[in-house]
């Protein structure tokens, strides 16, 4: 069974969303892992957003990566520039990944504006899990 770790900054926002599609779309073909560079807890509005594509993470915890140092991963993707920056070196085999995700942790606005720019972030990492599923797994 391949292993998958997501990386972000905080394992909130956007190595959570990935999380949740990955092991969805991936049917039990992996074990899926997300983790910060630091902790930030899982930001309820990520949790929110994916309730409404039907995807449940509420039970997700937020992991920092140094937690998986023994882990032999197949698969490393990094969600932000800033993991890609300050991730260590993982002695493992791992085929590294990176896509650089707008922080939707950072918009502004109305409440409506916010879930608006969550649900964008949400789509782009849901089409950018399906093509890695289908060319990786």
């Amino acid at each position: 069974m391949k292993k998958i770790l997501v990386l972000c900054t905080g394992n909130s926002c956007r190595s959570q969303i990935a999380h949740g599609y990955l092991k969805n779309l991936t049917e039990g073909k992996a074990e899926v892992y997300s983790a910060g560079v630091e902790t930030h807890g899982v930001n309820p509005k990520a949790i929110a957003t994916m309730k409404e594509d039907g995807i449940d993470i509420s039970m997700n915890t937020s992991n920092n990566m140094l937690e998986y140092k023994e882990v032999d991963f197949d698969f490393v993707i990094t969600v932000c520039d800033n993991a890609k920056e300050r991730c260590p070196y993982f002695p493992t085999k791992a085929i590294k990944f990176h896509y650089n995700f707008p922080d939707p942790a950072k918009a502004t606005g109305t409440e409506e504006e916010i879930n608006f720019a969550f649900s964008q972030v949400r789509d782009m990492i849901k089409d950018y899990c399906k093509e890695f599923v289908k060319d990786n797994l």
